[in-house]
C-alpha cells in the first residue's frame, strides 16, 4: 500500500522566476498540480514539505493534498533541488483517481543468495533496478522483492520470469535481463598482468639483439690482421 499523508497548500497568484524566488524567502515552496483540467499553481509550507520528504523516501508518494479547503489525491511526481546546497526549489504533483490504474516505476530488490554464488563461486550482477508497471494508486509499493536463491552459475533472470500479483501489469519488455550469476573474471586479471610484464621482455630481447649485432664489427678487422702477419713471415724471393 502506498504511503499517504496530508499536506496543506494554497493557490499561488504569481508565477515566474522572480516571483518564485521571492516566495521561497517567505518560507513557501512553489509547486504545480497537474490534472485532467490542466495545471494549477500552488504553494506549500517549505518546512512542512521538507519534513514530509525526509520521512518518506519512497519514489511513489501519494498525498492528501488540501488546496484551499478542497482535498485531492495526488502523487508527488518530481522534486527539484538547488544544485549546490540541495534546498527544495519546486515540486510537481499529479492528481490521481483511486479507481483508475496508472503507470508507475517500482524498485527491484534482490533477496537471498544464489546457489551459483554460495556453492559455485560465481558473482551476482544486478542488471535492472526498476520496472514499469500499471496498477491502482492504492496498490503502489516502494519495491518488489525478487528471490534469486535458485539461480545457478551462468543463469540469467529476465523480466518475463517475474511472478507478481495479478493486480500489477508489467510494462517493461520481457526480454530485458534483470540479474545474472557470472564466473569471476580471473582470466582478464591474468591477461592484464601479462601485458604489464611484456615491455620488460621486449627490452631484454632488444639488448640481446644489439649485442649480437655488435659482435661482427669487433671481429671484422681480425682476418685482415692475420693476413698481414702471414705476409710478413713469407721469405723474400731471390
Amino acid at each position: 500500500m502506498a504511503k499517504e499523508i496530508k499536506l496543506t497548500a494554497t493557490k499561488r497568484e504569481t508565477t515566474g522566476t522572480t516571483a518564485a524566488k521571492a516566495l521561497r524567502k517567505t518560507g513557501f515552496t512553489p509547486a504545480n498540480v497537474y490534472g485532467e483540467k490542466g495545471a494549477r499553481s500552488i504553494q506549500v509550507n517549505s518546512r512542512e514539505f521538507d519534513t514530509m520528504i525526509k520521512h518518506n523516501t519512497g519514489e511513489n508518494l501519494i498525498v492528501d493534498l488540501d488546496v484551499d479547503g478542497k482535498t485531492v489525491k495526488a502523487l508527488l511526481r518530481e522534486v527539484q533541488h538547488e544544485a549546490v546546497y540541495g534546498a527544495v526549489m519546486h515540486a510537481d504533483f499529479l492528481e490521481v483517481s483511486m479507481t483508475k490504474k496508472m503507470r508507475v516505476t517500482i524498485v527491484i530488490e534482490l533477496t537471498g543468495e544464489p546457489v551459483g554464488v554460495s556453492q559455485q563461486g560465481g558473482i551476482l550482477e544486478h542488471l535492472l533496478r526498476h520496472i514499469e508497471v500499471e496498477c491502482l494508486p492504492s496498490d503502489i509499493v516502494d519495491s518488489f522483492d525478487v528471490d534469486v536463491t535458485s539461480m545457478a552459475l551462468g543463469k540469467t533472470m529476465m523480466v518475463r520470469d517475474l511472478v507478481l500479483d495479478k493486480k500489477y501489469t508489467i510494462l517493461t519488455a520481457g526480454d530485458v535481463a534483470l540479474a545474472t550469476v557470472v564466473a569471476p573474471r580471473e582470466e582478464k586479471v591474468e591477461e592484464a598482468a601479462a601485458a604489464v610484464a611484456a615491455p620488460e621482455v621486449i627490452g631484454k630481447k632488444k639488448e640481446e639483439a644489439g649485442a649480437e649485432g655488435a659482435a661482427p664489427a669487433k671481429g671484422a678487422a681480425a682476418p685482415a690482421k692475420d693476413a698481414a702477419k702471414k705476409e710478413e713471415k713469407k721469405p723474400a724471393k731471390k
